[in-house]
């Protein structure tokens, strides 16, 4: 169970990767990465983020890339809520592939 503050900050860095990787994703064009869903640990050192990226199919590859750059992110991430956060954790991102999964589901109960 999550406290509050773990909450707040959660919300907090989802805005804000949202707004770093939809600044980013423009320069590319027809591909979409969302923020699904972000995860603090209770000492706010470890985040965990999740993914939603279109097309799905170049999703591992883009999240490979997002974790090689994972330092520039954190830099950004930094510069962007070093009023808000002390310390800002270090950022850990995986594939959220739950519409994919509601797709498959949906496919088949069609059957």
């Amino acid at each position: 169970m999550e406290t509050t503050r773990q909450q707040k900050i959660s919300r907090l860095i989802q805005k804000e990767l949202g707004e770093i990787f939809q600044k980013q994703t423009r320069a590319m064009h027809g591909v979409l990465v969302s923020v699904s869903a972000v995860r603090i640990s209770p000492d706010m050192s470890v985040c965990k983020a999740y993914l939603s990226v279109f097309p799905s199919d170049r999703a591992a590859e883009i999240v490979e890339n997002i974790n090689r750059n994972v330092r520039e992110l954190r830099y950004d991430l930094g510069t962007r809520m070093r009023h808000q956060l002390r310390i800002i954790p270090e950022l850990k991102f995986f594939v959220d592939d739950s519409l994919d999964y509601i797709d498959h589901i949906d496919e088949l109960l069609k059957k």
